[in-house]
This record gives C-alpha cells, structure tokens and sequence, in this order.
C-alpha cells in the first residue's frame, strides 16, 4: 500500500481572507482567484459558503437581502355590470389590467392579467381576491 506523501497544506485566516477578498472583487472569478493563489476552487468555494474559514469582515458589495416570502394582498375595483358598454379608451386599459412584478436581485418576472378574469389569476396562484 502506498501512502501519499503530499501532506494536506493548512492555510491561515489571514491567507483565507485574502483569497475571499479577491473574489470579492468586481468581476473576478473565484476560478481564476483560486488558480491564481494554486488552490483548487472548489476549496475556495467551500471557504465562500463558510465552512473551513474564520469568520472575516463582510466586503462591501451590494447584495440583495434574504427575506422569508411574504403574501401581498391586493384590493380591485369592483366589476362593472355586465350590461356595461364595452367602450375602453387607452387609460382605461391601463386601469383594467391586473400587472404583478417580481423582482431578486437582478432577475424580474413580469405577469400582466385582464381585471375581467381576476378569478382565473387567483386560481392560477398568482393573486388571492
């Protein structure tokens, strides 16, 4: 049975945080960082997510807070009679559509519905009447 004689390298808080803080940069690929300081990136990955580093200061980025998802109640104008005239002008289309916008982080979904078939939204989850 042969033994390997590489011995597993221990690395510093200090040196851990440097890496981390490379890949906090704009643009930097924690690949590249890894590649860069001969470290396999997915031990840099393992570093980012916390396990097998030192708690360092956060870094100064802009990231989207993590929120429990919460249920937003909307209110509609009551449907005119049936008997109504079908006449709609450009602001009131506006007006007659129900326009839902999800956002996080960067990604945004967007999901406009006739008032006329608010049911059918609700039924469909996207909106409780």
């Amino acid at each position: 049975m042969e033994v390997n004689p590489k011995q597993r390298r221990r690395h510093s808080a200090e040196f851990k945080a440097q890496v981390l803080a490379a890949c906090a940069a704009p643009g930097a690929s924690v690949a590249a960082v890894a590649l860069s300081f001969q470290l396999n990136d997915n031990l840099v990955h393992q570093w980012r997510r916390g396990r097998g580093a030192s708690p360092a200061p956060p870094a100064t980025s802009t990231t989207v807070a993590e929120s429990a998802p919460q249920f937003i109640s909307l209110s509609l104008p009551p449907l005119p009679p049936p008997s109504a005239p079908a006449i709609v002008t450009g602001a009131a289309v506006a007006a007659e559509e129900i326009r839902l916008e999800f956002k996080r982080g960067a990604i945004g979904v967007s999901v406009t519905w006739p008032v006329s078939a608010a049911a059918d939204c609700a039924e469909r989850g996207f909106a409780r009447c």
